[in-house]
């Protein structure tokens, strides 16, 4: 095994995690800025109000999503176990 093997399976590594964190993530921030628009302009400072919508959103999308993010980990498990062989000689 190589430098080079090895930083290419760190980089597919960390191209996955973002890609899995991303939507939900970037949903949850959104319904967060959301929320505190709503608190800026009614004067509401309640630091628990931005607690449940964005629970909620984040299980939305992890139900939305959790077939697809299942399968791209499926997928590049796969490919590791595959490229044990070619990486042990």
């Amino acid at each position: 095994m190589t430098i080079g093997t090895v930083i290419n399976l760190m980089q597919g590594g960390i191209l996955r995690i973002i890609m899995l964190c991303a939507p939900v993530l970037g949903a949850a921030l959104i319904v967060g800025l959301i929320v505190a628009i709503f608190q800026a302009t009614t004067s509401i400072q309640e630091q628990t109000l931005t607690f449940l919508p964005k629970m909620i959103m984040i299980l939305i999308m992890l139900a939305l999503l959790g077939g697809w993010m299942f399968s791209m980990m499926r997928n590049y498990t796969i490919d590791l176990f595959n490229m044990i062989p070619s990486l042990a000689r």
